[in-house]
């Protein structure tokens, strides 16, 4: 079965950063399109970026330039690197596989 675990998460200061991991098991992982999401308090959970087999990537807009998604195939782990963090990145992150596989979620504040 597939399984998701993240981990990373924290509290920060703005202007801060946090590098969020995302182990994943029951898949051939360097098979597979790796996503990010993220969902803020009253909002509805948002895509912030994916990282495609062969090392594509794409972000969301209010990202874009601050956050690095990467991934290590031999460690079956997906990474978003998250720099210059705001207030309006607090959330819980998720990363996804497939249609249906997420993980469990992780907390980020960005506050002072």
């Amino acid at each position: 079965q597939v399984q998701l675990v993240e981990s990373g998460g924290g509290l920060v200061q703005p202007g801060g950063s946090l590098r969020l991991s995302c182990a994943a098991s029951g898949i051939i992982f360097r098979l597979n399109a790796m996503y990010w999401y993220r969902q803020a308090p009253g909002k509805q959970r948002e895509w912030v970026a994916t990282s495609a087999v062969g090392d594509r990537e794409n972000y969301a807009d209010s990202v874009k330039g601050r956050f690095t998604i990467s991934r290590d195939n031999a460690k079956n782990t997906v990474y978003l690197q998250m720099n210059s963090l705001n207030a309006e990145d607090t959330a819980v992150y998720y990363c996804r596989v497939g249609l249906i596989n997420w993980g469990q979620g992780i907390q980020v504040t960005v506050s002072s």
